[in-house]
């Protein structure tokens, strides 16, 4: 699974979108107690994410078909596309019903007939009975996942892998899986995922400026990287809410959502675990008789069909299971079955706090002894697997500039003080080694002395749930960089950077 998620950032451009009606409109609004949830309730669960959760992203509660509230966590913002990881899924899900639905497939087809080419000469029995609808229900008999390299054809890496289960019997999470029913869409239909959607679903539902990327063959990734914002990812669980029905049209058939987000596989009997309740056609059933989407670090698109409610969330999380727990302590019981008396004190204080969300920006000072002997000054630093050759802090502005000489350029960073300053780079210090092949790269800054010799760095990269907390020491002429992430794939702790003044 890690070698296969290592790969997200590779394809991460992909194709980007932007409908030509931009004035689409937008779901409606409404004050919570209108839809019958008190903008008290809503509030504690915004006071106690901020204050017990790092970091939420963005967050919106959509009850009866009404936004009801809408926070983004500064740098991010309600314009800015997000990634999605693993929540991709249940839109490759979509595709295959969509698929179904226009005759092009069905579930009940074997995997190996629509790659005749890539098939091993001898393929197993398990290989040769898998079906489209084991792929759906992560049930396609591997033990464990194939690791997918820059150099293979993916669909032949796939049907190379050992199959040791009957199919249907063993349940694994697996995101090649998800990718080979995007390769099979795309053999149906002639389109690749990305564009088949297009006019059936992001079209409709009015997304823009959204993007996924695709495989070395051009094949949308599927179980991962497509990017949209988070207003989207609550039209999507709308939708399916309203059982495919999209202003008085189907979009997807009723049949169709209902077989996904139903139980079709066992996955674990822990009663207290949203990660065992079962598993749909790429979507998770959870508690409380409701079901999602989720991707890597906590990217929700949670529907609660019983209340007739979808929340969406962004965030970068090591403890997902936490940030779903604050949705069934604070926000289920308080959704009531009809309206309830206005309350415009706590609705204003929950406006308030909505638009002043922030992520937490580095504390410290704005000065320091020995900022003028270290502004501008360059440090060459050591070989490094970043490709980082030397580094600089200029304090002599308005505001303090980091500065770097890379491989692949160099680069520059504003940085703000008790505030985010939004920029762009190619540099994330080994989030994603691809990303450092990236021109034009959101990221917002902010830093401190955190000590007289220690200036801190925090670099939030606001289209994913990543930020990277910089310690820059100096002493003398050197300098040394510890630095961390908030959540990766691997180790977050990143190796000593060392340096030595010019």
């Amino acid at each position: 699974m890690k070698a296969f998620l290592a790969l997200i950032f590779l394809w991460s451009s992909g194709a980007v979108i932007t409908p030509p009606d931009s004035s689409v409109v937008t779901l409606p609004r409404s004050t919570p107690e209108a839809q019958g949830i008190s903008s008290a309730a809503i509030l504690d669960f915004i006071e106690t994410a901020d204050r017990e959760i790092d970091a939420m992203n963005s967050f919106m509660l959509v009850r009866h078909g009404q936004v009801v509230a809408e926070g983004w966590w500064a740098p991010y913002d309600a314009a800015t596309p997000h990634v999605l990881y693993s929540l991709s899924k249940s839109f490759t899900s979509t595709a295959v019903g969509l698929a179904v639905a226009e005759g092009k497939l069905s579930i009940h087809d074997r995997v190996i007939d629509f790659f005749p080419e890539d098939v091993p000469a001898e393929p197993s029995e398990n290989l040769k009975s898998m079906r489209v609808h084991d792929l759906l229900r992560m049930s396609a008999g591997h033990e464990v996942e194939v690791s997918l390299g820059l150099n293979d054809v993916w669909t032949r890496a796939f049907l190379h892998h050992p199959v040791p289960y009957k199919p249907g019997t063993h349940f694994l999470y697996n995101t090649p899986a998800t990718y080979m029913l995007s390769a099979i869409v795309q053999k149906a239909t002639g389109q690749t995922v990305f564009d088949y959607l297009q006019p059936r679903l992001f079209e409709p539902l009015g997304f823009e400026d959204h993007s996924w990327g695709t495989s070395p063959q051009g094949v949308t990734l599927g179980g991962y990287g497509l990017n949209i914002r988070t207003e989207d990812i609550a039209r999507f669980g709308q939708l399916y809410l309203q059982k495919g029905m999209w202003n008085g049209k189907q979009l997807i058939p009723a049949s169709w959502v209902e077989a996904a987000t139903a139980r079709q596989t066992s996955n674990g009997s822990n009663p207290d675990s949203d990660w065992e309740q079962g598993y749909g056609y790429q979507f998770w059933r959870s508690r409380h008789n409701t079901y999602r989407g989720d991707g890597a670090f906590g990217q929700y698109c949670m529907v609660f069909p019983d209340q007739d409610a979808v929340v969406a969330i962004t965030s970068g999380v090591r403890d997902m299971q936490a940030v779903m727990n604050l949705v069934w302590d604070k926000l289920l019981p308080a959704m009531s079955d009809a309206p309830l008396p206005e309350d415009p004190a706590t609705q204003a204080r929950l406006k308030e706090k909505l638009s002043s969300l922030a992520v937490k920006t580095v504390s410290g000072k704005a000065d320091s002894p020995l900022t003028e002997s270290v502004s501008g000054k360059w440090f060459d630093l050591a070989e490094n697997d970043l490709g980082v050759a030397a580094v600089s802090i200029d304090f002599s502005g308005l505001q303090p500039v980091l500065q770097m000489q890379t491989a692949q350029g160099d680069g520059r960073i504003e940085i703000g003080f008790e505030t985010w300053q939004k920029g762009h780079t190619f540099f994330t210090n080994g989030i994603g080694r691809a990303l450092l092949q990236a021109a034009d790269f959101a990221v917002g800054a902010s830093g401190a002395w955190t000590a007289d010799d220690t200036y801190t760095v925090k670099l939030v990269y606001y289209e994913t749930p990543f930020y990277t907390t910089m310690n820059f020491r100096f002493d003398g002429d050197a300098l040394t960089i510890d630095s961390e992430h908030n959540v990766a794939f691997g180790p977050t702790k990143r190796p000593t950077l060392t340096g030595r003044a010019r």
